[in-house]
């Protein structure tokens, strides 16, 4: 009885270790693509898709910095908001808030067509960053109040109205926005509360097609090249899931003698926010690099097996 027990176990041991460990010895078999030598897939195993790569939680280090830096990720997918630790701190928004003027401006005006000169003007105010046409845009919906609609439509807790110094009036420019209120106002354009149906898609569309580098030949007096920073950070990999709407904003302030600079990236699956203030002495490249480099150190791949587990001979059809 002891051999025949002993046979029976041995086999009983083999088939239900195999489908554990079929995979563990076909790996030194199976090529990266799912193939064994003779470049058949071999029979009971089904390879997976490499894990695609997205932006998650992690250290971030910034070296250089001497003024004001912090971002925040939203995952659109559980709705947690991640970053640094002091991303309820403020910057000046400077261009980046464009996005949101131009994207009230489209939803007020409901089932109306805009005149074809107040498009352009919100098209060029998103691809070009232009202050004119912004300004056109601000006017049309009442000035102060949009950013007081943006608070309450977006709900921002950190974001406030400013009067720049020696002014006496706001300024959209200067309105004060924390990387975490950001990435709301960036997801409040996502998932379509800030230009409402209609023109949810144009306005994605249109911060896809910024354009323009950070070279001089770019930078004018009212408006600027603005596609750099995050979307140079991002890997291959997360470009080719899908489109990157971007918008940033960048000044250099004279009256503290600083670059006030911000990146804002929204896509399916996230929403990343940089925000930094910096010497004025280190230009544009350097704030640029920032936040490419916040993107590149959030990279991170999903977790998943190379190969799934083995459907058993007998089930398959």
């Amino acid at each position: 009885m002891r051999p025949r027990v002993a046979l029976v176990l041995a086999i009983t041991a083999v088939v239900l270790g195999g489908l554990l460990l079929v995979p563990t010895a076909y790996a030194r078999l199976v090529d990266s693509g799912g193939t064994s030598p003779s470049g058949e897939t071999p029979v009971g195993i089904e390879p997976s898709a490499p894990p695609a790569p997205t932006l998650a939680a992690a250290p971030v280090t910034v070296k250089g910095v001497d003024g004001f830096f912090g971002w925040a990720l939203l995952d659109r997918e559980s709705g947690r908001i991640s970053g640094s630790k002091n991303m309820t701190a403020t910057n000046s928004t400077e261009s980046m808030i464009k996005v949101w003027i131009v994207s009230d401006y489209l939803r007020r005006l409901g089932d109306r067509q805009p005149p074809s000169s107040m498009l352009k003007a919100a098209s060029t105010a998103i691809r070009d960053s232009n202050d004119d046409a912004t300004n056109s845009l601000y006017k049309a919906v009442g000035g102060v109040a949009t950013l007081d609609r943006l608070i309450k439509i977006c709900g921002l807790a950190e974001t406030r109205k400013v009067v720049p110094p020696g002014e006496k009036s706001i300024w959209w420019s200067y309105t004060a926005m924390s990387p975490r209120d950001a990435v709301r106002m960036g997801e409040c354009v996502k998932d379509g509360t800030a230009a409402g149906p209609k023109w949810t898609e144009w306005v994605l569309e249109e911060m896809t097609k910024v354009r323009g580098s950070t070279a001089a030949k770019d930078q004018k007096a009212r408006q600027g090249g603005g596609r750099w920073g995050i979307i140079d950070g991002l890997s291959e990999g997360i470009l080719a899931q899908g489109p990157v709407a971007i918008k940033n904003g960048w000044t250099l302030i004279f009256a503290d003698g600083k670059w006030h600079l911000n990146c804002l990236a929204i896509t399916d699956r996230w929403v990343l926010s940089v925000m930094t203030r910096y010497s004025g002495r280190k230009g544009l490249d350097y704030g640029a690099d920032v936040c490419a480099s916040v993107a590149s150190q959030l990279t991170s791949m999903q977790p998943g097996a190379v190969l799934r587990v083995p459907v058993p001979l007998s089930a398959r059809s």
